[in-house]
């Protein structure tokens, strides 16, 4: 069971939208999902129209007149996804324990009684780094740290990057710490600007999915949907659709234990491991006005990163890309924006509501 957090002490980054609609994501990949609501403003509870009668205060409480069992408040919201609800109460329970021996193991007690029953729990926490926030990173083996292209945003991994540490010093527990870009509006050159910026800083950590800034994610919370039941073929439910497929390949061993390998390296361990005879394949888009253009496909389970980048000349964007004889489908990201090639005739459904372009490689080219 990997329990994942979900924390950035500054608000209106994504947070709670991220948690809601990734643990939806990770359903409809089949796993097992648990989303706790740790926030007393109980966002991702109300985000869901869920009850919020009970809470994980009456859970750890001492004081509660409604002692309860997590087991006991965990509701269905649909097919593989539960949920903790969460309500004001919640708050009051730092003040309640702030003498109390070892209460930031509080959580990682109450999670046992549902050891091995989830793939994944997914923790909400308030936007700030107390009590609660230190319980769940306590119970975690990783954090997910949304950040929008904001300078204020950024600041706000650097402060929970000292509690991460400060954890790991005085608990003697390690938690790995990911990098989300969310809320990305690529009609914005300053999106641009703060997005190399966060690359340069948080290379190692950062997801290659993007979230990119989509109305449909703001009008699902709205409705009480995840955006997969909202609108399932809109673009945050496809950025939120390749972020769960790219933690269940890291954890599936699809991608290496490292963080980050490029497509570039993994090809030379394809090789390494026997795939020879590889075909170089030439990617090309005209797009003059465009400021960076990317290809992303099934050859690289639709990794978006640096070995994946086109290069320009006179208006057009072109990359050579190693492939083993077969069928790949691909598209373009220009300024942000997914497309197929214009270029190829050859297209393929994609579940999104869009096509994919297909590409065949023969053994001679």
């Amino acid at each position: 069971m990997k329990i994942v957090t979900i924390a950035n002490q500054k608000g209106g980054c994504g947070k709670t939208t991220t948690a809601i609609n990734l643990v939806s994501a990770l359903s409809g990949n089949g796993k097992k999902t648990l989303l706790i609501d740790l926030d007393p403003q109980a966002h991702a509870t109300l985000g869901l129209n869920r009850d919020d009668q009970n809470s994980m205060y009456n859970v750890i409480s001492r004081l509660s007149p409604r002692k309860l069992s997590i087991k006991d408040i965990i509701q269905k919201v649909e097919k593989n996804f539960d949920i903790v609800p969460s309500n004001v109460l919640v708050g009051t329970l730092e003040q309640e324990l702030a003498d109390e021996i070892g209460r930031e193991m509080k959580l990682v007690e109450v999670l046992e009684v549902i050891d091995g029953e989830y793939d994944y729990v997914i923790i909400d926490c308030p936007p700030s780094l107390g009590f609660l926030t230190v319980n769940a990173l306590r119970a975690s083996s990783e954090v997910i740290i949304p950040v929008e292209t904001s300078r204020f945003s950024v600041q706000g991994v650097d402060h929970l990057m000292d509690i991460v540490n400060l954890i790991r010093d005085r608990l003697d527990h390690s938690v790995a710490a990911k990098v989300l870009v969310t809320m990305f509006d690529s009609r914005l050159r300053h999106s641009f600007s703060m997005l190399e910026k966060i690359k340069t800083k948080f290379s190692v950590m950062l997801f290659d999915t993007i979230i990119h800034v989509n109305v449909k994610l703001k009008e699902s919370a709205v409705m009480g949907k995840s955006v997969f039941n909202y609108d399932k073929y809109c673009r945050g439910a496809k950025d939120y659709f390749s972020l769960a497929k790219e933690m269940i390949s890291s954890e599936t061993g699809k991608k290496e234990a490292s963080q980050a390998v490029e497509f570039s390296q993994r090809m030379k361990e394809a090789i390494a491991s026997g795939m020879e005879n590889l075909v170089s394949t030439t990617f090309s888009l005209y797009a003059p006005e465009a400021q960076s253009v990317y290809v992303a496909g099934s050859f690289n389970e639709w990794s978006l990163n640096e070995a994946c980048r086109m290069k320009k000349e006179t208006g057009r964007w072109a990359l050579q890309v190693p492939l083993a004889p077969g069928a790949y489908e691909y598209q373009f990201i220009v300024d942000g924006r997914w497309q197929p090639d214009p270029g190829n005739d050859r297209r393929i459904a994609n579940g999104f509501g869009d096509m994919n372009s297909l590409v065949e490689v023969g053994a001679n080219g």
